[in-house]
């Protein structure tokens, strides 16, 4: 049974429900340790075309406080650990930098979810008009990006790493079965084992409709070669969605030779059996 969920979400970004309803959501759960990683604000320039950052610039010292206040209230009922999603962007390494280091987190995750300026998980229709060239274009730089985000030293968990995939998920089985697709995803996947970093198994995708978790099987066959540890996430944004579907990933990283997760305290790397 999976007791570790490493990514969730509250009201101060773009998720519905408080930081104590969360943490009450994952208690409930069966959740032993729990982390909630909001989102990071971002550099100008950088926006969805509808976006929470104004409200998370506001609220965020709220959140953190929560989180501090859940740390003792839950305190030997649950392990809440104080994390943060971080958007990276190339670009902006200096803004980065200094977002990783405002707060004591647990840990940092590190997303991708922008191609330059284009926030490229907002709308399906945004993909609807590429063509099977163009998609493998986007394909090709995101593992390029995620390689790179690995590499700066700065996360300890890479969060769903096939996000990519999302909007044409035919297309990007496609991509999968070229040699040059699997040669930057594995240099991406090298990354992160170097980098001592870990690999998140989310069910966010299966939530969204997906035929598998974040990351499919490639990735998953990939990382066991490499023996890159896994992290646990849901990627909540409402309290239905803690732990969701956690049955399955379980299930998941059992086929491919895992028997346990990794879960970060004050950035130390910690290890949990899920059988």
């Amino acid at each position: 049974m999976i007791t570790v969920d490493l990514h969730s979400h509250t009201l101060h970004s773009h998720a519905k429900d408080s930081t104590a309803a969360m943490c009450e959501a994952a208690l409930n759960k069966g959740m032993t340790i729990f982390g909630l990683s909001e989102h990071s604000l971002r550099p100008a320039g950088f926006n969805y075309p509808t976006d929470y950052q104004p409200r998370l610039e506001l609220g965020f010292p709220s959140y953190i406080m929560e989180v501090q206040e859940q740390q003792q209230e839950l305190l030997g009922r649950m392990k809440v650990l104080l994390a943060l999603e971080m958007d990276y962007i190339p670009s902006k390494l200096a803004f980065a930098k200094k977002a990783c280091k405002a707060y004591l987190y647990d840990y940092v995750i590190g997303g991708l979810h922008f191609l330059g300026n284009w926030g490229f998980d907002f709308s399906a229709s945004d993909w609807d008009q590429l063509s099977l060239d163009s998609c493998f274009k986007h394909f090709a730089r995101y593992y390029k990006d995620l390689e790179a985000m690995c590499r700066t030293g700065l996360f300890q968990i890479a969060a769903h790493p096939d996000l990519i995939k999302l909007f044409r998920p035919d297309a990007f089985r496609q991509w999968l079965e070229r040699d040059d697709a699997r040669a930057l995803i594995h240099k991406a996947l090298s990354a992160m084992k170097e980098m001592g970093m870990a690999m998140e198994l989310s069910s966010a995708a299966l939530r969204k409709g997906l035929f598998e978790p974040y990351p499919g099987p490639v990735l998953m066959e990939m990382a066991a070669e490499l023996e890159l540890p896994i992290s646990f996430g849901s990627d909540s944004h409402a309290v239905g969605h803690v732990a969701y579907a956690f049955e399955d990933l379980a299930a998941c990283a059992l086929r491919f030779g895992y028997t346990e997760s990794v879960w970060f305290s004050q950035r130390v790397m910690q290890r949990k059996s899920f059988i």
